[in-house]
């Protein structure tokens, strides 16, 4: 039975497959993201938090996915490309996955079992959805992708303290 995120395997953008555990006891910002959505910039935000708290336990997981509108249509190297051209990413990305339907992630079957959206649903509306998870591995919170990652730093800074 998993009991935590750190139970999960992932595989990264340079098709390597890493184990969650790997951050355990590291407080995790865990995104789905797309290249040409209208919230792509949130990377820069993004990005700033990690360089930001990372010393204290931050770390930012960014995984990619095409279900939105095929804003994420691009192969691993072009995705690894886009966001260090562009917005400097330094954190962690993976490979894209799914976050909805029967072929989603089972990390975010986790994560989204755990934080229930808006009226209680599990599906994942867009793109630049977050998901807050303390450093004993239990969801701490889901977070809408209007949601700015620089107002997510007075929550970060509690679950670093």
């Amino acid at each position: 039975m998993t009991t935590s995120i750190y139970d999960f395997e992932a595989k990264l953008l340079d098709g390597s497959i890493t184990s969650l555990k790997a951050y355990q006891g590291k407080v995790l910002l865990i995104v789905n993201t797309a290249s040409r959505c209208g919230f792509t910039p949130q990377y820069e935000g993004l990005e700033a938090l990690y360089r930001r708290y990372t010393e204290q336990g931050l770390v930012i997981l960014g995984f990619p996915c095409n279900q939105f509108g095929a804003q994420e249509p691009g192969s691993a190297d072009d995705i690894a490309n886009f966001c260090s051209t562009h917005f400097q990413v330094s954190f962690p990305l993976f490979a894209k996955i799914d976050v909805n339907g029967e072929t989603a992630d089972p990390i975010y079957k986790y994560l989204k079992a755990s934080a229930k959206g808006l009226l209680g649903t599990e599906a994942i509306k867009w793109n630049f959805t977050k998901f807050l998870v303390k450093r004993n591995g239990e969801v701490e919170g889901r977070y809408a992708p209007t949601t700015k990652p620089e107002e997510l730093a007075v929550t970060i800074e509690a679950l670093l303290s």
